[in-house]
């Protein structure tokens, strides 16, 4: 199996739990966090949305751009753009040849190169980070009064 399929077997074996962590964010806690520093869980659901959208865009485009965005007002968006963008970004990445996933992706944060990989380290380093922020909040489920879904096999809260 050649670096591409397998990068994007994994992104879409993790986008079904992804999208079970974002959808358990109750709206009415949305704005939950665990300290002065940290995101809220909507802004925290949007990053992971944001990750995969700018990825896709810059394999395609041979620079990551990183631009945050605000978060939408509410989980219905947040959960409508995961579900639109992620399928999205992953249709643009399965279209793009090998040399482009190959090929020094710079990335960009308020106009200055952070870094520069190849797109499949990029990449990886993307479903990395989406996986670790996925961790996050899921750690913010209970404490909002929500349940942890299955993310690699059951959960306390489906076993009761």
């Amino acid at each position: 199996m050649d670096e591409k399929t397998l990068f994007l077997k994994f992104w879409e074996r993790e986008a079904p739990a992804t999208r079970k962590v974002i959808a358990h964010v109750p709206q009415e806690r949305c704005d939950y966090r665990p300290d002065p520093k940290a995101r809220n869980a909507r802004e925290l659901a949007w990053f992971m949305v944001s990750e995969a959208v700018q990825l896709g865009d810059g394999l395609e485009k041979g620079v990551i751009n990183w631009v945050d965005q605000p978060a939408p007002a509410t989980m219905a968006e947040v959960l409508q753009a995961f579900d639109g963008r992620f399928e999205d970004a992953t249709r643009r990445m399965r279209a793009l040849p090998a040399a482009q996933w190959e090929r020094q992706v710079p990335f960009m944060f308020d106009g200055k190169e952070v870094m520069k990989a190849s797109g499949f380290e990029s990449a990886w380093g993307f479903l990395f980070d989406l996986v670790h922020h996925r961790g996050q909040l899921s750690t913010y489920l209970r404490p909002m009064g929500s349940t942890v879904p299955s993310i690699y096999g059951p959960t306390a809260d489906e076993s009761m």
